[in-house]
């Protein structure tokens, strides 16, 4: 692995473990959003269950890639809630764009990093 994939990781890792832990912990402030933006939010919380849901799994998936485990499979569990964060920032809150940009991008560089281990997943049996 080249030392732009190793950054990536650990620096990518580090960011779903302090950005799950802030699920549950409160400790960086949520900022303003559009009206949208803050009822589609409320929504999701007042649920009870998807945002737990997705700060464990960012915290799982962020000590995975900070100690080098199952990259390639947690690159792909992760996948799907930061497509959502980008997505979500980009139609209700594009103020806010920017850390889901960061994340979504290095996701993708690691997935083309590691291209060689998801060669059997689109083998036809």
């Amino acid at each position: 692995m080249s030392k732009a994939t190793t950054i990536s990781r650990i620096f990518f890792g580090i960011f779903l473990l302090v950005f799950g832990l802030n699920g549950f912990l409160n400790f960086i402030p949520l900022p303003s959003m559009t009206e949208q933006a803050g009822e589609f939010m409320g929504a999701l919380s007042k649920a009870g269950y998807i945002m737990p849901i997705v700060g464990i799994l960012e915290v799982i998936v962020g000590l995975l890639l900070i100690f080098n485990k199952f990259v390639p499979l947690s690159l792909i569990v992760i996948f799907s809630i930061m497509l959502n964060a980008f997505l979500f920032h980009l139609v209700l809150d594009i103020g806010g764009i920017g850390g889901s940009l960061i994340a979504i991008s290095l996701n993708i560089f690691l997935f083309i990093a590691y291209k060689e281990n998801y060669k059997n997943i689109f083998k036809v049996n």
